[in-house]
């Protein structure tokens, strides 16, 4: 209560007055700084524990998406046009764990808003917008492996850096087509926004059905198309392989049919491709059969006697491909990566050995597409089981205002349940590829991983 001195014409009424304004300036004082009134909306144990479990999540988000990035720039294997898509997912759920996660982890524990109307506007407008991209680039690497399995040849040609740079621009541009309505009156936000106005997305019906469909709907639709159709198409080479496997059989002639590189329908990215570890050993093979010709022959001159390849000799039977960049002894792998075909041409003794070879390379195709098809179930159960609870009450809540309001904790829960498919993404979509793991390992500094 402030003190005042009162002269010789001050009155009664007049000090009612000042008593007055004094009152309703405390009033005014205090209503200010009421936003500023940080009541925690829990007990200081879960406080604890949802900061600590909630920043793990942050934290392993950001490093994921970091090294996802950082691998592809810096790892020569992956700088290949198809990654440019995983480094979109990436920066989408790094700007997820930036720009979004900590103020929700603020706003859950105090229990309001209070930052103000417009970074509640900013940040909800950014909550939609790398949430879309993030699924959006999901869906475009779905339909970028879809295409490269159903039309390898032509694709091949067609998958360009400028398609994939236009292919990634619609993606975000189609973000912030649906994140930007709001801004513009497309919502139900009150005019005057106190401590006490919940921040959350709209509740405007028709925003609700055009966000959630171009944000989630349509995206689950084309990706549970495309991947119905990817399992389809693994599953019957599965088939085919298989029989052709039990049913191969070596010509007389001792010659194998040529490798290519086409024969295997998904590779460990889920793209088309001959396994380039079949290739390394065939040449491994070759090298190491020549190295010993060599040897006997120069050991033969040196004793005097003839060699293996002396006229009238049956000459040991050498692994010849068709590309000449393989018959050098230091033919770079890059050489080994690009060649088109192998034809082995062997003595009919050693039909064993081709036999043997082709069995082992069915075997390590047939892995190969397996794992593929497992990789493909946990991208689509992982991406459901995410966004689609929080999607269904997103959708349901603005229709049915008789349906009962799930509490605070259970709406937290499902929001930060969507969000956490931003920390699986780096996961999923790297833990199955050895090139990634390598790249992981070698940023991370892990000798013990680069050979694994």
């Amino acid at each position: 209560m402030a003190i005042l001195r009162l002269g010789e014409n001050e009155t009664l009424p007049r000090l009612i007055e000042y008593d007055l304004n004094i009152s309703g300036l405390e009033e005014e004082v205090a209503l200010s700084a009421a936003p500023y009134d940080l009541e925690l909306a829990m007990p200081v144990w879960e406080v604890v524990l949802t900061v600590a479990s909630l920043s793990v999540i942050i934290v392993f988000t950001i490093v994921g998406n970091v090294l996802v990035i950082l691998s592809v720039f810096t790892y020569r294997p992956l700088r290949i046009v198809q990654n440019f898509f995983i480094v979109s997912l990436a920066v989408a759920d790094l700007t997820v764990a930036v720009f979004v996660l900590p103020f929700n982890v603020a706003y859950s524990i105090i229990g309001k808003w209070v930052f103000g109307i417009h970074l509640c506007q900013m940040w909800l407008t950014c909550d939609i917008l790398c949430c879309t991209a993030s699924i959006l680039n999901l869906c475009a690497i779905a339909l970028d492996r879809y295409w490269a399995i159903t039309d390898p040849i032509n694709y091949a040609q067609k998958r360009t850096v400028k398609r994939v740079m236009i292919m990634i621009g619609l993606v975000w541009a189609i973000s912030v087509v649906i994140c930007l309505p709001p801004l513009f009156g497309w919502n139900d936000w009150p005019d005057v926004f106190t401590s006490d106005t919940p921040c959350i997305l709209t509740q405007e019906r028709g925003f609700v059905i055009y966000s959630s469909s171009g944000s989630f709907y349509c995206p689950l639709l084309i990706m549970t198309l495309v991947y119905v159709k990817i399992f389809t198409a693994t599953r019957r080479r599965l088939r085919e392989r298989a029989k052709a496997s039990r049913l191969n059989q070596i010509p007389a002639a001792g010659k194998a049919r040529p490798l290519r590189e086409d024969d295997s329908a998904l590779s460990e990215n889920g793209h088309n491709g001959y396994s380039d570890t079949c290739k390394k050993k065939l040449v491994q093979k070759k090298r190491r059969k020549k190295r010993k010709t060599a040897a006997a022959a120069a050991a033969a001159r040196r004793d005097g006697r003839p060699s293996s390849s002396t006229p009238g000799l049956a000459p040991p039977p050498i692994a010849e491909t068709s590309d000449p960049s393989h018959a050098k002894d230091d033919a770079s792998p890059l050489d080994e990566k690009r060649s088109v075909g192998v034809v082995v041409r062997l003595d009919p003794k050693d039909g064993s050995q081709i036999h043997q070879f082709i069995e082992e390379r069915q075997k390590i195709s047939l892995s190969k597409e397996r794992r593929a098809a497992r990789t493909l179930g946990i991208i689509m159960g992982s991406f459901v089981v995410c966004w689609l609870p929080f999607f269904l009450m997103y959708v349901i809540l603005p229709f049915c205002p008789t349906c009962p309001v799930p509490n605070d904790k259970l709406i937290n829960f499902i929001v930060w349940l969507g969000y956490i498919n931003s920390s699986l993404n780096p996961v999923i979509y790297t833990i199955f590829n050895l090139d990634f793991r390598r790249a992981f390992a070698k940023i991370l500094r892990c000798p013990s991983a680069t050979t694994a």
